[in-house]
């Protein structure tokens, strides 16, 4: 299977090195989350059928697949496979959605998560999953509300605490000149709602991130792999080297993103 993808304004290079951890970082984060929100009645050993949309590294994939087991199906598609392994009643497809039709109909479930805020098409692509929708089935769709400023809670320094909203100001700069929305996030609810679907339901959560741990690892490997337009912002390698030492040091702690998790039904009755 080619894994060569076409080219994209998404900012980050899922074939780089430091993909690797950012995945990491990401999936033990966020999966604990999307697999309570993905959880029966929505997800449970039947005949389901399942899309992951932009799948990443696979983690969620493979828990729907284990989900449903040998009688359902889940379909992984992303525009970059590498990180993807096929299984049993786990089929796995490079996909543009934005520009190919869905990879079949009547989905049980379609998840996406962290991929619609990077489309400047979001809408039109929210609307194609929601249609791709059998009777009664749940589209979750999951992002970042990048919108407020990151609260640091602790820090060696004021400095230290001016440096890092710096460099992180500095990303989603970056990600919005890539054609992101930052406050998308905050949108999907009422686009659920304009495409027909109902039993909409949204919850939002963040935590703190400690120096060391690997939720904040995520933004010293987001920084590695926006260097290069970081530096075009006008930061320093030293100052990008002192961000990634704070990043390290217990001393300082600030939260992550608010991540909001919005799921809706198709109307009709389901399968189950």
């Amino acid at each position: 299977m080619p894994t060569d993808a076409p080219e994209t304004d998404y900012a980050f290079d899922t074939g780089a090195a430091d993909a690797v951890p950012q995945l990491h970082a990401l999936e033990a984060f966020l999966d604990p989350i999307t697999t309570g929100r993905i959880a029966g009645p929505l997800l449970a050993p039947d005949a389901a059928r399942c899309w992951e949309v932009g799948a990443g590294g696979g983690s969620v994939a493979r828990a729907m697949a284990a989900a449903v087991g040998p009688a359902g199906r889940v379909v992984a598609t992303d525009l970059d496979v590498t990180h993807l392994r096929p299984a049993a009643n786990l089929d796995v497809r490079r996909h543009d959605v934005r520009r190919e039709p869905p990879p079949g109909d009547a989905f049980d479930l379609i998840h996406a998560r962290l991929v619609l805020l990077h489309l400047p098409e979001r809408r039109r692509v929210l609307r194609t999953l929601a249609s791709a929708l059998a009777p009664g089935g749940w589209l979750v769709v999951e992002e970042f509300d990048c919108t407020a400023p990151l609260r640091v809670l602790t820090a060696p320094s004021d400095d230290a605490a001016k440096l890092f909203a710096q460099v992180t100001d500095a990303m989603l700069g970056i990600l919005q000149g890539h054609g992101a929305d930052l406050a998308w996030a905050q949108d999907v609810h009422a686009e659920q709602a304009a495409a027909g679907l109902v039993d909409i339901d949204t919850v939002t959560h963040a935590q703190s991130w400690p120096g060391g741990s690997l939720g904040i690892s995520l933004y010293g490997t987001n920084s590695r792999q926006l260097e290069p337009e970081l530096l075009d912002a006008g930061l320093s390698p030293g100052q990008l080297e002192a961000f990634r030492r704070l990043l390290r040091d217990p001393a300082f702690a600030a939260m992550s993103y608010q991540f909001v998790s919005t799921r809706g039904r198709r109307r009709g009755p389901g399968r189950r």
